[in-house]
């Protein structure tokens, strides 16, 4: 009989392993991005600097951390309000089944049709 019981220890390692990849991957772009960018977030234009530096996200524009040109091209930097923003608004586009950049149906009402004709009656 074959033992399918996970190794725990193993598990654990493999997930730590896995994170410090990810920690070591994002210090060097977090780094390049902001030797490249002027230390403001490009949504709400706040300036960082000092302490308040680390609220300053680099936001990768293709949603591929893996994607990471030396020119910067795939990122820009987010405070972490407009970063939390952005992921939640790409999280209910998808859930309401559009692709972002889809053009939202366009308002048909017009309420000022007729207008002319309702000031005439009075």
């Amino acid at each position: 009989m074959v033992n399918h019981t996970p190794n725990q220890a193993r598990l654990d390692s493999i997930v730590a392993e896995a994170r410090r990849h990810s920690s070591e991957r994002e210090a060097k772009y977090r780094e390049r991005a902001l030797k490249l960018y002027p230390w403001v977030c490009v949504r709400c234009a706040r300036e960082f600097s000092g302490a308040r530096l680390r609220e300053l996200t680099v936001h990768h524009k293709d949603h591929n951390h893996d994607n990471n040109p030396l020119d910067g091209s795939n990122w820009e930097l987010l405070c972490i309000y407009c970063h939390e923003n952005e992921h939640a608004r790409i999280l209910d586009e998808s859930l309401r089944g559009r692709v972002i950049g889809d053009q939202a149906p366009v308002a048909t009402h017009n309420p000022f049709a007729n207008l002319q004709e309702k000031l005439k009656k009075k």
